[in-house]
């Protein structure tokens, strides 16, 4: 019996993963709203039925995306936990890292219309860790403003600077953090 649970979860991921990888393909070439799930289940070598099984839409799909992104990025930040006033510029150093490293990705999925989502994803996912153990931050209008100057402000600084180099603009976020820090 376990065995047999174990292929249908096989051939459940490696259909996810056919699905996911056949988006990506078809994204990186054109807007979300000129995907048809005909087409990605042609590349995808699978049913529409099967793919309805897995998502509602083409959008649904999409959002799926853009939500594990999210959070593998917040999940590439190994000190979260740890972040403090005090070390919020190299809490910033690890939060530009881990999304740097998912930057192929987010050029795909956000790309186009969808640009400003990233940022607004964060910007509320980050909250909402910050606000766990600062609790009074939530409270604090000022505050919310602050987070999302860094948050969003870094964002945005990455995607109208994809010349800079890495470490230049890590440094540049990190000094900028330094001088907010006061006012966190």
């Amino acid at each position: 019996m376990e065995e047999a649970k174990n292929k249908t979860d096989l051939r459940i991921r490696k259909t996810e993963a056919a699905i996911k990888n056949a988006f990506i393909e078809l994204r990186a070439k054109k807007p979300l709203e000129k995907i048809t799930v005909k087409e990605l289940c042609g590349l995808a070598m699978i049913n529409k039925s099967t793919f309805y099984s897995h998502y509602e839409d083409i959008y649904a799909l999409s959002e799926a995306m853009e939500q594990e992104t999210v959070a593998s990025i917040i999940g590439g930040i190994s000190h979260l936990k740890d972040y403090t006033t005090e070390n919020s510029d190299a809490f910033t150093r690890e939060l530009c890292l881990a999304f740097m490293s998912q930057a192929s990705l987010i050029r795909i999925l956000f790309s186009g219309r969808g640009q400003s989502h990233l940022g607004v994803r964060l910007d509320r996912a980050l909250k909402e860790v910050i606000f766990r153990k600062y609790p009074e931050y939530a409270e604090d209008p000022a505050k919310q403003v602050l987070l999302s100057y860094c948050i969003q402000g870094t964002y945005h600084a990455y995607l109208n600077n994809p010349q800079a180099d890495t470490d230049v603009f890590v440094e540049t976020i990190e000094k900028i953090v330094r001088c907010l820090r006061p006012l966190l």
